[in-house]
């Protein structure tokens, strides 16, 4: 089977290209694909490529232990492997998994300021350990975080073409309902992707074999390894409390208001005890943290209380490979998402917009009678979004537009199984739709 296509592979052509390009680190969870992309960008781009993984090849740990200089790095790789080529110009040098090796961090300014060699490193899991490298390579190094295939990558893995998807955008952008095979279409693709999530080795089995045979082994293997590497690399937390509340995080989602509250991890526990751990989680990329707003206005990024959030799978395919055997056959047989409470639509929409370049935020008053499930926002307005189960009434939606109270609030958008349409209030669009979002209201304003 074909490479799967991913947008990182666009991001690398440019920063090879780019003029004043620094030192790369791609970051994310495990599996995601960072390694295969990485490699693929400097097969079909460099003459030369020196690859080293710190976690597989544990002697070159050492190649830092002489100094930072880009010649003293380099004679020490070379007295481990006389076969690597260093041409100015035509090398690239790949650092994979630099969680096992913290100096490779300190090591990017030498390489940023000599300039003749390109460099990229990567890693999984980095958790609190990617403090340390920022602090250690600050001004001297780029940033890209990768994330599972979302549901774009997943059509073009499907086979769908730029001018098909693009179709999808000119209705949303038009505000006209897609034809009948479209929604349907889309619909079944999604509700496929749903399940699958976007690890690529799952989602290229599934196009393979054409169903899902196999699938739910190849997940919950997944959500074992983040288990070993939680027990590996938490450094500086209780590893069991990160375990505990890595392992909550499904039982939350499927509770009423799916607040994550530490009291109801263990009995006894305090938030004291479990401060910086949702951190470490959302940081290594395993999940995402959508806080809760303080007032209905923006700014967005200054307006959240950081005690009250809720987490969700930065997957959805390992959301539902973490639920209960009864809720697998029923997804799996009878493609039935209405169940758990709306999480699995709600922890969708949250990972699309994640991968979109979103911050998740939500509300809910004291009161309980206005509760929003996210909010992104436009040029100049804030714009609650409602995510829907099912086709039921609004009202949290109609009060915030229609209230003179919420003056940023323009207008609202409502994400459910139905087509395109606008009522003068909100617009409504079905749940596949998400990933073209930002697209649309930058261009909606322009």
């Amino acid at each position: 089977m074909a490479r799967l296509r991913r947008k990182i592979d666009e991001y690398l052509i440019e920063w090879k290209n780019s003029k004043d390009k620094m030192p790369l680190i791609v970051r994310g969870a495990r599996q995601i694909g960072k390694t295969d992309a990485i490699e693929n960008f400097a097969k079909n781009n460099y003459k030369h490529i020196v690859e080293i993984n710190f976690a597989l090849q544990k002697e070159y740990k050492t190649i830092f232990d002489d100094g930072f200089e880009v010649d003293t790095i380099i004679n020490n790789i070379s007295i481990i492997n006389n076969e690597f080529e260093f041409v100015p110009g035509k090398t690239l040098i790949f650092f994979d998994e630099i969680q096992d090796c913290i100096n490779v961090a300190t090591s990017l300014k030498a390489f940023n300021i000599d300039k003749r060699f390109d460099v990229i490193c990567s890693g999984s899991m980095l958790g609190v350990n990617y403090k340390d490298i920022e602090s250690n390579s600050v001004g001297n190094k780029q940033d890209y975080t990768m994330y599972s295939m979302d549901f774009e990558e997943f059509l073009w893995a499907k086979g769908y073409r730029e001018e098909q998807i693009l179709d999808l955008y000119i209705c949303m952008k038009e505000c006209r309902p897609l034809t009948t095979t479209q929604y349907n279409v889309m619909m079944m693709n999604f509700k496929d992707y749903m399940i699958l999530g976007g690890m690529p080795a799952i989602v290229a089995k599934f196009i393979e074999n054409k169903n899902f045979s196999g699938i739910l082994t190849m997940q919950k293997q997944i959500l074992k390894d983040y288990e070993e590497d939680i027990i590996k690399y938490a450094e500086g937390l209780d590893k069991a409390r990160v375990l505990n509340a890595y392992r909550k995080v499904a039982t939350f989602l499927g509770n009423e208001n799916k607040k994550f509250q530490i009291s109801k991890i263990t009995k006894g526990a305090r938030n004291r005890e479990y401060f910086g751990v949702a951190d470490w989680l959302s940081d290594s990329g395993i999940i995402n943290i959508s806080y809760c707003m303080e007032e209905c206005a923006l700014p967005l990024g200054g307006n959240y209380n950081p005690d009250n959030y809720r987490l969700y799978f930065a997957d959805t395919g390992l959301l539902i490979a973490s639920l209960d055997e009864e809720a697998q056959d029923d997804l799996r047989k009878n493609k039935n998402f209405n169940t758990y409470k709306g999480a699995i639509y709600e922890n969708i929409v949250g990972d699309m917009l994640v991968k979109a370049g979103y911050k998740l935020y939500f509300y809910k008053n004291e009161k309980g009678t206005i509760e929003m499930d996210f909010f992104i926002r436009d040029a100049n307005s804030l714009i609650p979004v409602e995510v829907k189960a099912n086709d039921n009434a609004t009202a949290s939606l109609n009060n915030l537009i229609n209230s003179n109270q919420y003056k940023d609030i323009k207008y609202g958008i409502k994400l459910c199984n139905k087509n395109i349409g606008f009522n003068g209030k909100f617009y409504t669009f079905p749940y596949f739709m998400t990933f073209l979002l930002k697209r649309y209201l930058k261009e909606k304003n322009d």
